[in-house]
């Protein structure tokens, strides 16, 4: 996505996570890297590392000097990793809702946000905090995701 934004061309370098990745960027090893918040946001802050901008469409809270892609000049360039719970098909919609309800309750918890919002982690507003709501979120990342890497040929391996 961002190489057919900008029109550039740059090698790709498969890492085993991001620790392994962030540590050839901090070493000169790699010039650039686009990763979560809670993985760059360390070493920004220790200033090893430079951060151009959120993937996002508006600023970190716990980020808030670093501008956003629109405001850096890539509109539209939005990238969010995001974490979410999922249960095997077929799991019965109590168990489902029981374990809604404990991340709806953590979530809530001052200390977790806080924690999270250090971290760069945005958490969803409360009414998107359902099964029915990650459902629709995850069906459009795959519409968003999938004719991206289908132009790219991106296969698992």
């Amino acid at each position: 996505m961002l190489q057919k934004e900008t029109g550039t061309r740059f090698a790709f370098v498969p890492y085993r996570g991001g620790g392994p990745a962030m540590q050839d960027l901090v070493a000169g090893q790699i010039d650039l890297m686009i990763i979560q918040a809670a993985v760059a946001l360390p070493q920004v802050r220790a200033g090893a590392i430079k951060a151009y901008a959120v993937t996002a469409g508006s600023r970190f809270a716990a980020a808030p000097d670093i501008p956003t892609v629109d405001e850096a000049g890539l509109p539209g360039i939005h990238i969010s990793g995001w974490f979410a719970l999922f249960a095997p098909k077929g799991t019965p919609k109590p168990v489902i809702g029981k374990l809604n309800a404990a991340v709806v309750e953590a979530l809530a918890d001052a200390n977790v946000r806080a924690r999270l919002a250090t971290l760069g982690q945005e958490i969803f507003p409360r009414e998107q905090q359902t099964p029915e709501a990650l459902a629709a979120y995850h069906k459009a990342e795959i519409e968003k995701w999938w004719p991206i890497i289908k132009a790219a040929n991106i296969k698992g391996e």
